[in-house]
């Protein structure tokens, strides 16, 4: 019984915070997500990742881990999404972000910060600061079908993340006031991304089902697979496991979107925020599995 209070812990503030956001959605269509969503990569994003990767105790050797597994995840997915667009006949490159670069931030970070703790939350970091980097780079550059370096540049969560590696490499503490702000300041956003995430939810719809659903599953059953291969033959145990195996689970991060929009054609830019829309749902399910397995069989640290 206890283990089914505690997934009822991790899991109801995320999906109530979701389920705000995009019951706000339908009763404001106008409502603007732009604030949330500066405030959140600007300000609020960096001061999570300094206070995870800072306040946790988190070797260097423990992010380079996950940075380097976070990216034979995506190399897997790749070769899988490549495939599978192959067949439908679809295009390969810009269709392929979704399927590779999952929602860790959203979702991700939260799922494993609630189920593991400060722990939990830091190595949730290094993946996702990992993905943040291969959406600005890969992203972008399958999106437009050119690279550029200039996103990467602009990104603030990048130059958080290399000013928190130098207090982590060299085993810095980090001052009391820093802790105490990026605290207040990075809890707050998780909040927000995620009312912000059910915003954007209430205005995506879902276009050509079948196509989608079959993008969609291959996210939400695919991924877990994926997760639970690395745990098994990289002997991941304890903390480690549970976050690896939840982040491998998420859905299509809604960043993937957000840079289609800006980037690709709309036919393109409507099939990602199906898959974005769809996958997300089908997660609301998936993950009640995912995060009770999780929280079973990988809690021990």
């Amino acid at each position: 019984m206890e283990i089914y209070i505690k997934l009822f812990e991790v899991l109801f503030p995320v999906f109530l915070s979701i389920g705000i956001g995009y019951w706000y959605g339908k009763k404001d269509a106008k409502f603007d997500t732009n604030f949330i969503t500066t405030f959140s990569g600007n300000i609020g994003l960096p001061c999570i990742i300094f206070y995870s990767l800072t306040f946790s105790d988190i070797d260097f050797d423990i992010f380079l881990k996950f940075s380097v597994l976070t990216f034979i995840y995506v190399g897997i997915f790749s070769i899988i999404g490549l495939i599978v667009l192959k067949l439908l006949n679809r295009d390969i490159v810009r269709l392929l972000p979704p399927l590779i670069l999952p929602n860790t931030g959203n979702m991700g970070m939260p799922l494993c910060l609630f189920a593991f703790g400060i722990k939990g939350l830091a190595i949730a970091t290094a993946i996702t600061s990992t993905i943040l980097v291969l959406h600005f780079s890969l992203g972008i550059l399958l999106a437009s079908r050119k690279f550029s370096i200039q996103p990467l540049i602009k990104c603030v969560p990048v130059y958080a993340i290399i000013f928190s590696l130098f207090f982590v490499y060299y085993k810095i503490p980090a001052p009391k006031f820093l802790e105490n702000a990026t605290f207040l300041i990075g809890y707050s956003a998780i909040f927000l991304v995620l009312v912000s995430l059910g915003v954007a939810l209430s205005k995506l719809k879902v276009f050509s089902f079948k196509e989608t659903l079959i993008y969609s599953l291959i996210r939400v059953l695919v991924g877990p697979i994926i997760g639970f291969a690395f745990v098994k033959y990289l002997n991941l145990t304890g903390v480690e496991a549970g976050v690896m195996f939840i982040q491998a689970s998420m859905p299509s991060a809604i960043l993937t979107y957000l840079v289609a929009e800006m980037y690709s054609p709309k036919v393109i830019t409507d099939s990602i925020a199906s898959t974005v829309a769809l996958s997300t749902f089908l997660s609301l399910f998936t993950l009640v599995l995912i995060v009770f397995l999780a929280l079973k069989y990988f809690s021990l640290t």
